[in-house]
């Protein structure tokens, strides 16, 4: 099943745009697919075949398989190696160590050739035979071509979590994000362009790309089990990427801590009215020092939590105002030189 997704539907004035050269149907493009590995070894060789079979099928190129290595421990460089020595289409960037897996991203978008970038995860949970409906809708004239998860092999609990997260930050933030939608997607050139220009370190691309704007096309794609091996994305960086995702697309945490405060000051406000009627007409102070020490605990709570929000927002600013780059390359290797 495929289709635009609602959130990009006629209504959204991105979505009718195209100029000049990018019409509504598109030669074949120059191919570059993009894929962050880390500690990946045991997944390497079939993951290169399958794009490669993949690859030979489509029209356009000559195409190219980048793939940059995040600084693992376990081969992955190795076997990307022996895999370039037998497809001259494989283009090797590897990383001074492990920057983490949006920062990976960033490094595989900024090096790619293409006129346009399919970016997919190494670990053969994204399709590779997949591509072939993304270039379709890319030649159509859609500018950003993204996967919408389905069927998911995660543990419920972890699934509910997705669920949760994605509408959540669907809710809050100032860009209209669509749900379920990963890292899985192809980005024109123009788009790849423009997020090169965007500077910020704590990066989530899955929003990024739908705040560049152009037409943009969701298609339901199944999403398998993992090849080999574990995930690398332990339950904390789950976490930190979902911070960076509502830190970097929304204020609506800022206004809760306003909302909180005067919702305090109008109840405390009324209550003191109350006390105030209650000495006057009813000759008694109301009692309550449970009730006291119970409120003051948590209004202190509610206060360090927003601290705490305010220090992300602050800690994320400090960070940008320090200016280190994203990555560190090692090295980048092409056969072509």
């Amino acid at each position: 099943m495929t289709g635009p997704d609602p959130s990009h539907g006629p209504s959204h004035p991105s979505t009718a745009r195209t100029s000049g050269s990018e019409g509504s149907h598109r030669a074949p493009p120059r191919l570059t697919v993009a894929v962050p590995l880390y500690n990946e070894a045991q997944v390497v060789p079939e993951l290169v075949a399958r794009l490669a079979a993949v690859l030979d099928r489509l029209e356009g190129g000559p195409h190219e398989m980048l793939f940059v290595d995040d600084g693992s421990s376990d081969g992955t460089l190795d076997a990307l190696r022996e895999a370039q020595g037998r497809d001259a289409r494989v283009v090797i960037v590897s990383l001074s160590r492990n920057f983490g897996h949006q920062a990976a991203i960033t490094a595989a978008l900024d090096h790619a050739r293409g006129d346009a970038v399919v970016v997919m995860d190494g670990d053969l949970q994204d399709r590779p035979e997949a591509i072939p409906d993304l270039v379709r809708h890319f030649r159509e004239g859609a500018d950003v071509v993204y996967a919408r998860r389905t069927r998911r092999k995660e543990p419920l609990w972890l699934r509910a979590c997705y669920w949760t997260f994605y509408r959540l930050l669907a809710r809050m933030s100032n860009v209209r994000l669509p749900v379920d939608a990963g890292d899985f997607s192809l980005l024109s050139r123009r788009v790849v362009d423009t997020l090169k220009r965007a500077p910020e370190r704590h990066r989530y691309l899955r929003g990024l790309r739908t705040w560049t704007g152009f037409r943009q096309v969701g298609i339901d794609v199944e999403r398998d089990e993992r090849a080999a091996g574990r995930s690398k994305y332990t339950f904390t960086k789950l976490l930190r990427l979902a911070f960076d995702g509502i830190f970097s697309f929304s204020i609506v945490p800022l206004r809760a801590a306003a909302l909180v405060g005067a919702l305090a000051v109008a109840a405390s406000s009324a209550f003191a009215l109350y006390a105030l009627w209650a000495k006057l007409v009813l000759d008694r102070s109301p009692q309550g020092f449970t009730a006291l020490i119970l409120v003051i605990t948590f209004m202190s709570g509610v206060n360090l939590l927003f601290l705490g929000v305010i220090g992300e927002y602050v800690g994320r600013v400090y960070e940008e105002v320090k200016g280190r780059p994203m990555y560190v390359v090692a090295a980048v290797e092409r056969r072509d030189g």
